[in-house]
C-alpha cells in the first residue's frame, strides 16, 4: 500500500500567506475566494476547497463547523503543522453574529468533566457558546 505524500503547492503557499495576514482568525472558503479574485488572481472555488482541505490535513489550518447549514470556518495554526491542538471554544453573538475564538485554560477541563461525569465526549471543534458580545450589549 502506498502512502499519500503531502506536498505544498503554489496555491497552498499563497493561501497560507493570506491566513497569516488575516486579523479575524476565522475565514470561510468564500472569503479566501473573494480575496484572491479581488487582487486579480484567477482561482476557482473547487481549488480553494481542495487546498483548504489539504492544509487542514497537513495541520496548518483547523476547520470548524459552527452551525449545521452554515459555511465552515478555517483558522490558521501559528505553531503549524500541528494535528492535536489545545481545546478551542467559540462564542457566537446572537445579535451581530460575531464569532469569538477562545483558548481558555479554565474551560480546558470541560471535556474531561463531560467524559467522566456524564459519559459524553464533546466535539471541541464544534463547541459554541451563544450569547451577546460586549459591543452589542452596550447598544441594547
Amino acid at each position: 500500500m502506498s502512502k499519500k505524500i503531502n506536498y505544498k503547492t503554489k496555491w497552498q503557499d499563497e493561501i497560507l500567506k493570506y491566513f497569516q495576514t488575516v486579523s479575524t482568525g476565522h475565514v470561510t472558503a468564500s472569503d479566501v475566494y473573494e480575496y484572491f479574485r479581488g487582487v486579480g488572481y484567477t482561482i476557482g472555488m473547487t481549488t480553494v476547497y481542495r487546498q483548504l482541505d489539504n492544509l487542514v490535513n497537513m495541520g496548518y489550518l483547523n476547520k470548524y463547523t459552527i452551525e449545521t447549514g452554515s459555511p465552515a470556518c478555517y483558522e490558521y495554526m501559528e505553531q503549524a503543522p500541528q494535528r492535536d491542538s489545545k481545546p478551542c471554544f467559540h462564542c457566537k453573538c446572537e445579535v451581530c453574529g460575531r464569532l469569538i475564538h477562545l483558548q481558555c485554560e479554565e474551560l480546558a477541563g470541560i471535556q474531561g468533566h463531560f467524559a467522566i461525569k456524564h459519559d459524553f465526549m464533546l466535539n471541541l471543534k464544534r463547541t459554541v457558546f451563544y450569547g451577546v458580545c460586549n459591543a452589542c450589549e452596550k447598544e441594547i
